[in-house]
């Protein structure tokens, strides 16, 4: 089993070679999609058909975008957690969905990046439903662990016998320190997942946004008593500084 990491329009891209089989960790975003096609077919000298499986760990535009395009051009199954489908549902969805896309454009210019076509359907048509504790497709040592905290259906994969895992955006990393991800929908999930990451015993972690980790250099304890107490999203965002508005104004009053 071997690793290829290639770096995406705003996320590292983690691709897995097993002999001549290929497994992509997370679904990247639209913009990453024939950089992905020319690295399988240029660089690792395979057919486009050489990759099986995409796992979609969220559905982010740098998490979820390609994988659409990515399965049509290589014929490859995508998996997903069930709630993933529902996630951009309804008028609220649609907007969070533009709001997402607008983020990852600009974490694109903090980068240097120009802006590129980012948009994706919002409502994924996956072909295999991944649950906890579930093995992949065509990848048995790859073993699916539910950690929701950041949106309610992340994801992680564990490759088994060696102790590795990619944990999409778990952590991320600002200032040099490393803390939790904007948003976290659920912030007692989001620390029951760190929880279960730190004590699962692996020696390697895999991150989005982060180069690789050693498990013993993550300051879990810190990352946890340090995350939001109450939910950090769009929409609560937009209510606190509506409140604070008003609040504003009844004082003047």
């Amino acid at each position: 089993m071997k690793v290829h990491t290639l770096s995406g329009y705003i996320q590292h891209i983690y691709l897995v070679q097993e002999g001549d089989k290929l497994l992509l960790l997370d679904g990247c975003s639209r913009a990453d999609v024939d950089m992905v096609c020319d690295f399988i077919t240029d660089t690792l000298t395979l057919p486009l058909s050489a990759l099986k499986f995409i796992v979609v760990t969220h559905m982010h535009p740098d998490h979820a975008g390609g994988a659409i395009r990515l399965r049509s051009r290589t014929g490859a199954q995508i998996g997903a957690h069930p709630k993933a489908f529902k996630w951009y549902l309804g008028l609220s969805g649609r907007i969070a969905h533009m709001i997402d896309i607008a983020l990852a454009w600009w974490v694109a210019s903090r980068l240097g990046k120009a802006r590129q076509a980012l948009w994706y359907n919002p409502k994924l048509n996956h072909d295999v439903v991944l649950k906890d504790e579930q093995r992949l497709p065509y990848f048995d040592d790859w073993q699916v662990i539910y950690s929701p905290g950041h949106t309610d259906h992340d994801l992680s994969l564990v490759h088994v016998p060696t102790k590795q895992a990619y944990v999409a955006d778990l952590m991320v990393k600002v200032k040099g320190e490393l803390v939790a991800p904007y948003p976290i929908c659920h912030p007692n999930q989001y620390r029951r997942s760190l929880h279960r990451v730190a004590n699962a015993q692996l020696e390697t972690i895999f991150c989005a946004h982060v180069p690789p980790l050693k498990v013993q250099d993550i300051p879990f304890d810190d990352i946890i008593q340090n995350a939001p107490a109450l939910p950090k999203n769009h929409w609560h965002s937009a209510k606190n500084r509506i409140m604070r508005k008003i609040g504003g104004r009844t004082e003047s009053h």
